[in-house]
């Protein structure tokens, strides 16, 4: 049975209700999320084994996460208890042509004090198909970035296929260093690498010619990324498959959705998805990835297939409230299909 380790931060989640803005609220909903916890509760939830990776603080908050964690099957064994606090972000959940708004309050969280040598990853990696951290962690400190180099080391050495998502949060990136500077080299050990319309552009100056992230209009161009996954493949020779999320924004509530798959002999485009009523779209990139390394596990040889299989998976998260993918393969693949009716199942 394949087993994959993700490495990262996971955090509570505060949320205005029914799309309210910070300054009516006056309660908060309270969930738990982030990037690499996401992609090991999809991948439970698709019957693979996972193993997150992080740090938290000995509380009773600490320990709530741990439960949730637990409850969708998601291996813990490897959770260091260290440090005062775990991150927090809060969520605005924008409506039409109000964004959605997130504030950060992970600033010395238990994950950015982490320490090279903490984690024993020859250990921890032992028999794993992937590695899967994301630009979101390094973003966190020196450090943080540190112990990823360090995981990715070991991964690379023992020949276990390390995956990427580049997400690039401006926000976080605050200790000094710019994801510029830290990131390539990180990304050098990857195998398989994911960014959207603006990441690579962001972290590394690439991007298609012509093409304006803020007005897309809901329609984007595939064609233009190959360009964009050339380069990467190019500037990053280790990888074998550089993996496009292509997001058209109509606006908060409507979307197209879709994404490509370059293999370094041929682009694959998935099916484009109109996602008009949108339940919460963060996460939506995790989803992505989930059901991207579901695929590489299990149809490594039809990368059409790998590739529709996570379009489908994250098209299904903007249904779902939080942070989490909770869908199973056979809706997954009925999407696939074409079963988008939502009629009831009895």
């Amino acid at each position: 049975m394949s087993k994959i380790v993700t490495f990262g931060e996971i955090m509570l989640r505060l949320a205005t209700p029914h799309f309210e803005r910070f300054s009516q609220a006056k309660n908060f909903v309270a969930t738990f999320g982030g990037g690499e916890a996401n992609v090991a509760v999809s991948l439970a939830n698709y019957g693979i084994e996972t193993d997150f990776v992080t740090c938290l603080p000995e509380n009773d908050i600490a320990n709530s996460c741990i439960m949730d964690l637990r409850k969708y099957g998601v291996g813990v064994s490897n959770i260091i208890r260290s440090g005062d606090r775990i991150g927090i972000y809060f969520l605005e959940t924008g409506a039409v042509s109000r964004p959605s708004k997130v504030i950060y309050d992970r600033a010395n969280s238990s994950i950015s004090e982490v320490k090279t040598g903490m984690f024993d990853w020859e250990k921890i990696l032992k028999g794993a198909s992937f590695f899967h951290w994301t630009g979101i962690t390094p973003a966190l400190s020196q450090s943080a970035a540190d112990v990823c180099m360090e995981a990715i080391s070991v991964a690379n050495a023992l020949n276990i296929p390390v995956s990427c998502d580049l997400n690039y949060r401006k926000n976080l990136w605050k200790y000094g260093k710019k994801a510029a500077e830290v990131m390539p080299a990180l990304v050098e050990g990857c195998d398989i690498i994911l960014g959207n319309e603006e990441d690579a552009e962001k972290v590394f100056g690439i991007k298609p010619d012509g093409f304006d992230v803020e007005n897309t209009g809901g329609k984007v161009d595939v064609e233009k990324f190959e360009y964009v996954c050339s380069q990467l493949m190019k500037k990053f020779p280790r990888a074998k498959k550089v993996v496009i999320t292509l997001r058209g924004s109509i606006n908060a509530n409507h979307n197209t959705w879709g994404g490509c798959l370059y293999d370094g002999k041929k682009l694959y485009q998935s099916s484009r998805y109109d996602i008009t009523h949108i339940v919460d779209r963060v996460g939506g990139g995790d989803a992505f990835m989930g059901g991207l390394l579901y695929g590489l596990v299990t149809h490594a040889d039809n990368s059409q297939k790998v590739l529709d299989f996570a379009v489908a998976a994250s098209c299904l998260k903007h249904t779902i409230y939080g942070d989490y993918n909770l869908v199973s393969v056979s809706e997954v693949e009925n999407l696939m299909k074409g079963d988008g009716s939502g009629r009831v199942v009895r």
